[in-house]
């Protein structure tokens, strides 16, 4: 074998290496317990959408961080933290026959034991007109009461927002 095709070989290899999945990396399959953690997000938005307080706070775990990730008015890049207290409260507080309504798609679920990760775009809508969009990345763990959210990370945008 030709040095070249030796190099093509090896290079082969470690591109083949490189893209096999690892114990986690792969995506979980659709069905079990990627199902479940998906539900969980799902509920939380069915919920902000009926301005349902207490089902909203249901699917949070105590301690939950939430953060945006967003560029800032004057150009410069920013990371917000919210309460998750507040962020339920500002929910309630909506002004009456107001939705909040997040639609969702393409997510991709990785589920590790009692960890999962769903990283999920989105397009935020005030009573059907539209606010913002981005990418919503929740950690949830798995405990006695099920699946709870942990922590959660997003990004927001006016601009680029094709499709919704």
């Amino acid at each position: 074998m030709s040095a070249v095709r030796r190099g093509m070989a090896a290079t082969a290899i470690a591109w083949a290496a490189a893209a096999a999945p690892v114990r986690g990396q792969a995506p979980a399959p659709v069905g079990g317990e990627s199902a479940a953690a998906m539900a969980v997000v799902t509920r939380l938005f069915d919920a902000m959408r009926a301005g349902d307080t207490a089902a909203v706070r249901a699917t949070f775990a105590p301690g939950t961080a939430l953060q945006s990730a967003l560029v800032g008015r004057d150009g410069v890049p920013v990371v917000r933290a919210t309460a998750i207290d507040d962020f339920v409260k500002s929910i309630g507080a909506r002004p009456a026959g107001t939705v909040l309504d997040e639609r969702l798609r393409n997510p991709v679920v990785h589920v590790d034991g009692p960890l999962a990760q769903v990283w999920v775009e989105y397009g935020f809508f005030v009573s059907g007109t539209f606010s913002h969009c981005g990418v919503d990345a929740f950690t949830l763990a798995k405990g006695s009461a099920g699946w709870r959210i942990i922590a959660i990370a997003d990004t927001r945008q006016r601009e680029g927002c094709t499709g919704w």
